[in-house]
């Protein structure tokens, strides 16, 4: 008596049907032992694999009896496991265990179908196996669909957070751990115009082009500025020039350097405010980091760049001695004239030079060229204003 596949006897079927424990058993046995990743799973997501197995076991039993509910009884397989199973078992891993359970199936069907239905059995499961691969690819389509929606929603949260400045000072936050910021290493933020067209493609050349520098990155586009968190750089400004074809005109900000996913909401905020002061630097460079800005975020009413100014550059001047703050301030005074500055102070200009050599080394800031010398008057500024006030 058949049911079912044309020349499939019902015997048979009932003897495949009651082998479906045993023959997952049997798959889960010979995957441990040959696909070493699969050993390395965690114990309920080899119970997942399990599951999927008996569930397309079980498929095979009801697809040889329904001949024309193939796509019902191909996507169950896939429903015995939870959607999270997407993320831990690749797609082409999943082919490899839909190869071993088929190729144990195959093995043991000499004992469960007949001489006669043995070749009947052997075509249909090859079929069976085509459309399991087909619901497969419609389960990993739909879950990175999913999970790339669910990526960019979070990634636009998180970067508001970060341009908001709510994130400052808060530890590793949860949204990006969850977006794989576990261990991004250094921090780097970017900040400039965005570009003329549609968001999204702005978005998709940003993170096309971190992929390819094989850096974690996201990106948002706030008004009609783009800004960009990179982890794993620890060239901020290098970076910049890397990415500088993503944005539009106009000045494009690198913070300063951190040193880990903490601090990304400092650094974001340093790039946002050179952005803002940038204006008033029309010469800077492109890009520019936002340290080099710090006079102009100053000015800007930055209170960030302020305690920077005076931490950096004031009071290591102050620690060193009163002679150099002494020789900086008359030198600055003289409009730079190193001679003007020794008669000033009633010694060699050649003392001069040393301590103003001694002053750059000491803050980082150089009084001879224009910018330094800028830095140090408003520092001196600063200084004077905290200690008098």
């Amino acid at each position: 008596m058949n049911a079912g596949r044309p020349g499939v006897d019902a015997e048979t079927i009932r003897r495949i049907e009651q082998a479906t424990g045993r023959l997952a058993t049997k798959s889960v046995a010979r995957m441990d032992d040959e696909l070493p990743w699969f050993r390395e799973l965690p114990a309920d997501q080899r119970s997942w694999v399990s599951l999927v197995v008996q569930a397309g076991l079980q498929s095979f039993v009801d697809w040889l009896r329904s001949p024309d509910d193939v796509l019902r009884l191909t996507g169950e397989v896939f429903a015995a496991a939870p959607q999270a199973m997407a993320r831990s078992v690749n797609l082409q891993q999943t082919v490899e265990l839909v190869r071993t359970a088929i190729a144990v199936t195959e093995d043991n069907l000499p004992g469960l179908a007949g001489p006669t239905d043995e070749p009947i059995v052997r075509e249909q499961l090859l079929r069976f196996t085509r459309d399991i691969a087909f619901a497969a690819a419609r389960v990993y389509a739909g879950a990175a669909e999913n999970r790339g929606s669910w990526d960019r929603r979070l990634e636009a949260l998180v970067i508001d957070k970060l341009v908001s400045g709510s994130l400052v000072g808060d530890p590793l936050p949860s949204q990006l751990a969850a977006l794989g910021w576990h261990d991004a290493g250094p921090i780097a933020a970017i900040a400039g115009s965005a570009p003329d067209g549609a968001p999204d493609a702005a978005l998709a050349e940003v993170h096309a082009r971190t992929r390819r520098l094989g850096l974690d990155a996201m990106a948002g586009v706030h008004a009609d500025r783009l800004v960009v968190v990179v982890g794993g750089s620890a060239e901020p400004l290098d970076l910049a020039r890397r990415l500088l074809p993503v944005f539009g005109p106009g000045p494009v900000v690198a913070g300063p350097p951190a040193k880990d996913v903490s601090a990304a909401g400092s650094v974001t905020q340093a790039a946002l405010s050179g952005l803002r002061a940038a204006p008033a630097w029309p010469t800077a460079p492109r890009p520019v980091s936002a340290d080099a800005l710090v006079p102009e975020r100053v000015l800007a009413g930055d209170p960030d760049a302020r305690s920077q100014l005076l931490e950096t550059v004031y009071r290591p001047l102050v620690e060193a001695g009163d002679v150099l703050v002494e020789t900086v301030a008359a030198f600055l005074d003289a409009g730079g004239a190193l001679e003007a500055t020794a008669r000033a102070l009633f010694v060699h200009a050649n003392t001069v030079r040393y301590r103003l050599r001694r002053v750059a080394e000491v803050c980082g800031e150089t009084p001879t060229e224009a910018r330094g010398a800028l830095a140090l008057r408003m520092a001196l500024i600063l200084g004077r204003l905290e200690t008098y006030s």
